[in-house]
């Protein structure tokens, strides 16, 4: 399936053109598909970039692309997101995440072009109780959240016209992620060990991406903080995803401790993100995540048991 919209003979000044050019990177992931899929519905031509397409970690060839397609704004949703390995190889984190990121900040304020970098709840701690608003201090504790907080860094330094957009828990219809596990676990097992001493704040991609698309409308700069509603445990959120899945009732999500499944990158123990910055400056409040999960399960769950859509 062509994912994008590419933009033919591209090079002159944005105001030659009447209909809007948004550029995503990452745009075969779980995130840029589906932005990719949004603008394209909206009207707007998406010149959607995969890694193969556009490596951000070459700043010549980032430069090219940007002078080439002159976007009016940037998705910029590529990222290096393997949490564990990151800690056995920080350099290609940091590669992609900090410096790529800097590329690409560059290339958009060469060109004239709003910048949104989408971060993570992964620059905290987890020693709050209380959710984490864009003021809270930040100290991650593994190399992926270092290497993003470094890209955000970049984006403030760079970049006037900049949103910076932390997310967490992202689950969608495109590539791996925690709920089409649990669905294709919730129809194989009776139980499923599932760790219930991390609490967090799941977020649709569709939703998330709605909300991108909405702020890259403004010129209300500066960092967000965007996730589903409410919180939960791991555990509960897999308990919800079998209890609105297919043979609900069969499969149960048994708690247990972090302790008992190390992984090489520390988690925070709770990073559920505050909104305050879409409350101030009046975006719509994002839904619970419970509403957008029963949605996406109605949905898309019985596809998402036979297979990739």
């Amino acid at each position: 399936m062509k994912l994008y919209q590419l933009v033919k003979n591209a090079g002159g000044p944005p105001q030659q053109e009447g209909k809007l050019r948004v550029l995503v990177t990452g745009a075969n992931g779980q995130l840029g598909r589906v932005v990719t899929e949004r603008l394209a519905a909206a009207g707007r031509t998406a010149i959607g970039l995969s890694r193969q397409e556009l490596d951000i970690t070459d700043a010549a060839a980032v430069r090219r692309a940007f002078e080439r397609f002159r976007p009016h704004a940037v998705i910029h949703a590529a990222a290096y997101t393997a949490v564990d390995r990151a800690e056995s190889e920080p350099d290609e984190a940091y590669r992609t995440n900090a410096y790529g990121t800097r590329h690409v900040a560059l290339a958009a304020a060469a060109v004239r072009a709003k910048l949104v970098y989408v971060s993570t709840d992964y620059v905290f701690d987890g020693r709050s109780r209380e959710p984490y608003d864009e003021f809270a201090p930040t100290a991650p504790l593994n190399v992926y959240g270092r290497s993003k907080l470094a890209g955000e860094m970049f984006v403030r330094e760079l970049h006037r016209q900049a949103f910076i957009v932390r997310t967490s828990w992202v689950y969608g219809r495109h590539g791996g992620n925690f709920v089409k596990t649990m669905l294709r676990l919730g129809r194989e097992r009776t139980a499923v060990d599932v760790v219930d001493d991390q609490t967090g704040s799941p977020t649709l991609a569709d939703d998330l991406a709605a909300c991108l698309l909405r702020l890259v409308d403004t010129d209300r700069y500066g960092l967000y903080h965007v996730s589903g509603a409410g919180s939960c445990t791991w555990r509960e959120f897999a308990q919800a995803v079998f209890d609105l899945g297919f043979g609900a009732g069969k499969a149960e999500a048994r708690p247990v401790t972090t302790a008992q499944f190390p992984r090489p990158a520390r988690r925070p123990a709770y990073s559920v993100l505050d909104h305050r910055a879409l409350r101030l400056n009046g975006f719509p409040p994002m839904r619970d995540w419970r509403e957008a999960l029963a949605e996406f399960i109605a949905k898309h769950g019985r596809e998402l048991l036979d297979g990739e859509p």
